[in-house]
């Protein structure tokens, strides 16, 4: 019998296996480590999953939505007194209302104008983190106060390492992004971002609201965005404006597309390629970026779907 991995409970009873699995074979605590940084990038990429794989969309900025989660994470604790968890939340309403207001001008545009406009908020979030620093600490960055969990998970007799709780923390926080998306996907509103996927003329025609559903994409995807940001923040302890810069949004989108757009766990699989893959070439440091870029080039040449999509799509024909 061949897997489906579009089916909701498939994607997730893979996801959870993996995440739970893992640890096993981890030969050191460092590996937690880049376990957590991969399910921080997985749910950014989980959010473009909806915008990109679901309604078609295009954004190269969205580096600008995480760099707002992740400074709510070190400025709202300060100026305003809130617990760091309330300032993620903060955070992500914040990043919903900017793209509420910025998308609807942007989302009137297509193809590489939209793909420009967005790049330009996220280029305008770097610059304004950067040259600010009398708030946000300029290039230098600045400290991000602790979460506080891991604490209280101690006095009740839950006793785990800093990179053991952010390996935890974070998987659960993918997989409930993960869950979202998918109850999306099989909802009438990701039945409408996909028929404008397909044709927004077509999906007009049949009564589709195109200009709400791609905002609806549009403000969702920066709240995940957002929520890795804090994330990212909160479990360094240290934020710099790096963290909305454009390679970062580079990031996403390829993380996003070489896993396969228009699947949750394919974009993850991204993540984990691109999170892992400088670990692993470090003894070719000169020529990461080179080997990077070619890995990408081989599989839009030959997986235009991306990585997942096409081994399964294989799978299945190999199975019939």
């Amino acid at each position: 019998m061949i897997m489906r991995f579009s089916s909701k409970a498939t994607t997730l009873l893979i996801l959870v296996a993996v995440i739970a699995i893992a640890p096993f074979f981890f030969p050191s605590s460092y590996y937690f480590r880049v376990g957590s940084l991969i399910f921080v990038n997985g749910l950014a990429v989980t959010g473009l999953v909806v915008l990109i794989g679901y309604a078609g969309q295009i954004s190269l900025g969205h580096a600008g939505f995480a760099g707002i989660g992740a400074y709510a994470c070190a400025l709202a604790p300060v100026h305003l007194g809130l617990h760091p968890a309330l300032a993620a939340v903060l955070g992500a309403a914040l990043s919903a209302t900017i793209a509420f207001l910025v998308g609807r001008p942007i989302l009137r545009l297509k193809g590489y104008y939209l793909a420009v406009a967005s790049l330009g908020f996220g280029i305008l979030v770097s610059m304004v983190l950067s040259n600010e620093a009398q708030l946000t600490g300029g290039p230098d960055g600045m400290a991000v106060p602790d979460l506080g969990l891991r604490a209280l998970l101690k006095a009740v007799g839950i006793d785990l390492s800093n990179t053991e709780f952010w390996y935890a923390f974070s998987a659960v926080v993918l997989v409930l992004g993960a869950w979202l998306a998918l109850n999306l996907y099989h909802s009438p509103t990701g039945r409408a971002l996909r028929a404008l996927h397909g044709s927004e003329i077509a999906a007009r025609t049949v009564g589709v609201d195109v200009a709400h559903y791609k905002l609806v994409a549009f403000v969702l995807s920066a709240v995940y965005a957002s929520v890795s940001g804090s994330l990212l923040a909160l479990q360094n302890k240290f934020i710099t404006p790096d963290v909305a810069g454009f390679m970062h949004s580079i990031e996403m989108v390829t993380m996003t597309v070489l896993g396969g757009a228009g699947s949750v766990l394919g974009a993850i699989l991204g993540a984990v390629i691109l999170t892992t893959l400088p670990q692993v070439l470090t003894i070719f440091q000169e020529y990461e970026q080179l080997m990077l870029g070619l890995v990408m080039m081989l599989v839009m040449i030959f997986m235009r779907q991306g990585l997942l999509p096409s081994i399964a799509r294989s799978v299945r024909g190999r199975g019939e």
